[in-house]
């Protein structure tokens, strides 16, 4: 692992508001992971043994479990992490009275959402350059989000991007400019787009044939690298479609953690298969609301609000890991 802590990703939008926040959605590995080594280094090859690092380590292994998501360049450390939550994205917010935020997912709408509940004083305009919001969920929860945001005054401008090579300056604020020929004023921007998989040094590996075209690991229903019996692969990386990543995270390696104890203790035709769950999602729109997708409909409001907006499940997942 490159980071010597955990990060409860989808709690790190809260964090730019509340960096104090950070002291308990990062936590460090060696505070829950206390009976095995811990190697602090970026992976870069596989063979059928062993996992090579950068650092020089080469790691036998018998079984082996890869999840390594998606790439995000943030500290290694904890201190450094909380670190940039405070001197880099806080301080942004807080001295800018105008933000633009690109992207419409789930990243997006979070951060937009945590910006105009406690920073109400800021203009904050939101680009996505699909049809509607939250487009991996329903296009009603997604109206309902987006006439939440008219009221919280933020500004969305759908089906147009923007290009964030043209910027211009005038008068000491910054100049957007959107493929729809549309220019916004700003003092700063966050860019909330997809990030690219953790997956480009599995091309000059063993696994390289097991890559579909999108990087994504192909594995089985018992989420084994197909083809593979000892190589279990979890989470953003494999090329299951779950509708809620946040879920699977969870989901992932408890399943894989099990079928792994069954396979090495002769049990293979005892193992469970992953099944995506049902279309549910929630999405928190800061401290109190959220909107959520359900097979049978969509809420928005404080009532999903109090599922997951006040701790963002940041109490569940420490408690899970003993700390």
């Amino acid at each position: 692992m490159r980071k010597e802590y955990f990060e409860v990703t989808w709690a790190s939008l809260r964090c730019m508001v509340e960096p104090s926040f950070g002291e308990r959605s990062v936590i460090n590995h060696k505070d829950y992971f206390t009976n095995g080594n811990i190697v602090t280094s970026t992976a870069i090859g596989i063979t059928e043994t062993e996992v090579l690092t950068a650092d020089g380590h080469s790691i036998p292994y018998d079984y082996l479990v890869i999840a390594t998501g998606h790439k995000d360049p943030v500290s290694e450390t904890k201190a450094g992490r909380l670190k940039e939550f405070q001197a880099a994205e806080n301080e942004k917010i807080k001295s800018a009275q105008s933000i633009l935020i690109v992207g419409g997912g789930p990243s997006g709408v979070k951060l937009a959402g945590e910006i105009a509940v406690d920073f109400p004083e800021k203009q904050v305009t939101l680009v996505h350059n699909g049809p509607r919001l939250l487009e991996f969920i329903g296009p009603k929860a997604a109206d309902k989000t987006l006439k939440w945001f008219a009221r919280k005054k933020v500004e969305v401008k759908l089906e147009q991007s923007v290009d964030l090579n043209s910027v211009t300056n005038s008068n000491g604020c910054k100049i957007y400019h959107t493929t729809a020929g549309e220019t916004i004023q700003a003092d700063c921007h966050f860019l909330c787009t997809g990030k690219p998989l953790a997956s480009a040094w599995l091309k000059d590996t063993m696994l390289k044939n097991k890559l579909d075209d999108q990087g994504r690991l192909m594995v089985d229903e018992h989420l084994r690298v197909k083809g593979l019996n000892n190589i279990f692969a979890i989470g953003d990386i494999t090329d299951i479609a779950d509708i809620n990543q946040g879920v699977a995270a969870q989901n992932h390696p408890l399943l894989a953690a099990n079928n792994l104890k069954l396979l090495m203790g002769g049990k293979e035709g005892k193992m469970s298969s992953y099944k995506p769950g049902a279309a549910m999602a929630i999405v928190s729109l800061g401290r109190r609301d959220a909107v959520v997708q359900l097979p049978f409909g969509s809420m928005i409001g404080r009532f999903p609000g109090l599922i997951k907006s006040k701790d963002l499940f940041v109490g569940k997942a420490r408690k899970d890991r003993g700390v």
